[in-house]
């Protein structure tokens, strides 16, 4: 079974980073999860805000336990509010359906892990999110 390594972990932020900074983005922090939802490494740009972290780590742990993007559970929350709300609160607040944060896929389909990030709009997170994966020659989902 492979798993997610610190390489490929520091080169999705890296890569994400820099998508963003070539797109003009206000600063960013991005969060890498290993498939058991543990930090693998994280980045935080000079003057990102102090939620950064708790945002993207958020974003992707809800992301990697629930095997989909953080955007399909953004949309699956619309139809079932209150499930979702159960799932924050039972989580602790680890657990942020909202868009910016992938799941982290082999070739295979096998989930290594997931990407999120925090600092611009949900849209944004997760354009720089899928540019650091496919840098690493992974696979979003």
């Amino acid at each position: 079974m492979q798993t997610l390594t610190l390489e490929q972990a520091n080169l999705i932020i890296s890569e994400a980073l820099k998508k963003s900074q070539a797109a003009g983005f206000q600063p960013m922090g991005v969060a890498v999860l290993d498939g058991s939802g543990h930090l693998k490494a994280f980045a935080s740009e000079d003057g990102a805000s102090m939620f950064r972290f708790d945002i993207a780590r958020a974003k992707a742990w809800g992301a990697v336990g629930m095997g989909v993007s953080s955007r399909t559970l953004a949309e699956r929350a619309k139809d079932n509010p209150n499930f979702f709300v159960a799932l924050a609160a039972t989580s602790e607040g680890k657990f942020l359906p909202q868009p910016g944060a992938v799941v982290i896929k082999n070739a295979q389909g096998q989930v290594l892990g997931a990407v999120g990030a925090s600092g611009g709009t949900g849209d944004q997170d997760e354009e720089i999110c899928r540019a650091g994966v496919a840098a690493a020659g992974l696979v979003s989902g």
